[in-house]
């Protein structure tokens, strides 16, 4: 379900606004998230851009995460590449409902609207068709179109990312795991 509300968004809970005081589970969940994004990043930019040949490029730690984020911040992608913001390991309590933790944002540093589907890794079956999701919104609460039997099911999320027209400019292919637990 597209949200474009003012709801508080992972990339806004990554901000440097230290306002609001949140438990110690809390952070570490957001700790943990945000090393996972920008480990996503900075994979996806040296795919797409194939990396520069001569320049070593940092290993994202947990001790080096604000250094590289400052270093990226207020940094647009280039038309054509993407920032992925997503968790890669999605729950669902049966093959029928809504995921608890399933989370998909088309970041505001995004040059392009998108959708993805998800097909599984085993019988090739597309399992879900995203809507367009445009830049800064995000989906949560994602029922799939298949129902899936109990169990880890190795899954393939493919980014399609639109110009202007709508038409598919190109694409970015991102493993995840679907665990169903009734």
């Amino acid at each position: 379900m597209a949200n474009n509300s003012s709801e508080e968004r992972i990339s806004q809970k990554l901000s440097t606004d230290n306002s609001s005081k949140k438990g110690p589970g809390s952070i570490a969940s957001v700790a943990v998230i945000l090393v996972v994004t920008v480990a996503i990043i900075v994979t996806v930019v040296l795919v797409l851009s194939g990396g520069d040949k001569g320049e070593r490029k940092a290993i994202v730690t947990p001790d080096n995460v604000d250094e590289i984020i400052s270093d990226m911040q207020d940094n647009k992608v280039d038309p054509g590449m993407y920032e992925v913001t997503m968790n890669t390991t999605w729950d669902f309590n049966d093959g029928d409902s809504a995921s608890s933790n399933a989370y998909v944002e088309n970041s505001t540093a995004n040059s392009n609207d998108v959708y993805f589907n998800i097909v599984r890794s085993d019988t090739g079956e597309e399992i879900y068709s995203s809507p367009i999701i445009p830049i800064g919104s995000h989906l949560e609460d994602i029922t799939l179109d298949k129902s899936l039997d109990k169990g880890e099911h190795a899954c393939v999320l493919t980014y399609h990312l639109l110009d202007e027209n709508e038409e598919e400019e190109s694409t970015l292919m991102i493993n995840l795991t679907i665990r169903v637990h009734n």
